[in-house]
């Protein structure tokens, strides 16, 4: 019995040792992970766009002769010149157009137009509308009084959607600036992320891994990101050539539903709609209204040629992943999506190719 004693006290010993020692890497990692938390996001952010970027540095390494240090400085520049510069005029365009408004109205000199007799008719909403509208076509200024509670609780939301949507752009241009630090180290980057796909996934599988997450997040900054800048482009320019209202606010607008997945035509029919209710059935205005829809269906021909290209997996799996990864984790989802589901759909294709030998028949007695 003292042989077998030793034995268990040995084991348990070891078995204590290792529990301590998992136990301390679990509390090492999750105190990394509470650190590194606040950072995470643009973190990912400044990885993307270096993984995105990187051929534009190369192009320009290459072009200009510059060393890489310098190159990603000069790409950092022109991704800035190329973001603020449309947001500077749009942000100024939204003042100007708010100054203005508030100056008419305390002027006194805009009036409402009094509501058609068919609005008190509409369902639920008719008669309350109808009578809203009214009063403020005798006198704006008291309804504006009136409403006054209700106007301030809207105006403290769209401040904090503001406040959000300036924290989450000043954290995009860090991520940027980060993102050139990155690229400058750009191949030293490449071998280290190859090492840590090896060291997980093993030598025939760590490269191929580590070119699909890459060639992934590029394919979808080109068939997600780079198709709505397209259309934003070409209905921006139809816009602004017919002269429609607010064209940089719409086409930014655009922009942003593009991202989103959502479909152009929520801006460009109420679009048409205004322009054919202002200027009537012209040919101009039927020229303008066919060019505006058949932009705002461009996505869907661009799609289908740029999401998957590069991409060893089929493009419904990229396209699943981005709209899955969108609604779970937002905009930063759209990249995380695809990576992990086009990464899981190799894997699981790897293991289906790996069948065990069967051993040969052995020979009748």
């Amino acid at each position: 019995m003292q042989p077998s004693f030793k034995l268990d006290s040995a084991l348990s010993r070891g078995l204590l040792d290792v529990l301590i020692k998992a136990g301390l890497v679990a509390a090492l990692v999750l105190f990394a992970y509470r650190v590194f938390q606040p950072f995470l996001n643009l973190m990912l952010w400044a990885v993307i766009l270096a993984v995105t970027l990187y051929p534009l540095h190369g192009r320009i390494k290459r072009l200009v002769g510059l060393r890489d240090g310098y190159a990603a400085t000069l790409v950092v520049l022109l991704v800035l010149l190329v973001l603020l510069v449309p947001i500077y005029l749009v942000v100024a365009s939204i003042i100007a157009s708010v100054d203005s408004l508030a100056t008419l109205v305390k002027s006194g000199a805009w009036h409402v137009p009094p509501p058609p007799d068919t609005v008190a008719g509409w369902p639920l909403i008719g008669p309350q509308l109808h009578a809203l509208w009214q009063a403020a076509s005798e006198s704006l200024s008291s309804v504006l009084g009136n409403q006054a509670a209700h106007l301030k609780g809207a105006g403290l939301a769209v401040l904090g959607a503001a406040a959000s949507a300036g924290a989450a752009f000043l954290m995009f241009i860090g991520a940027i600036i980060i993102g050139g630090v990155i690229m400058a180290f750009g191949e030293n980057g490449q071998r280290a992320a190859q090492r840590i796909a090896i060291r997980v996934s093993g030598e025939a599988r760590g490269k191929p891994i580590a070119q699909l997450c890459t060639a992934t997040i590029r394919a979808v900054a080109q068939g997600v990101i780079g198709i709505a800048f397209i259309q934003m482009l070409l209905i921006g320019v139809g816009f602004v050539v017919k002269g429609v209202p607010g064209a940089g606010m719409l086409a930014i607008l655009i922009l942003m539903l593009g991202i989103a997945q959502a479909p152009a035509t929520l801006v460009t029919l109420p679009v048409i709609a205004y322009v054919f209710y202002s200027e009537g059935f012209t040919a101009m205005t039927i020229l303008f209204a066919v060019y505006t829809f058949v932009a705002g269906l461009a996505d869907n021909v661009l799609k289908p040629l740029l999401l998957g290209r590069g991409v060893d997996v089929p493009m419904p799996v990229v396209l699943i992943g981005a709209l899955g990864g969108m609604v779970v984790q937002g905009i930063i989802g759209l990249f995380l999506g695809p990576v992990i589901l086009a990464v899981t759909y190799n894997l699981f294709w790897q293991w289906v190719d790996q069948q065990v030998p069967t051993p040969p028949d052995e020979p009748a007695a």
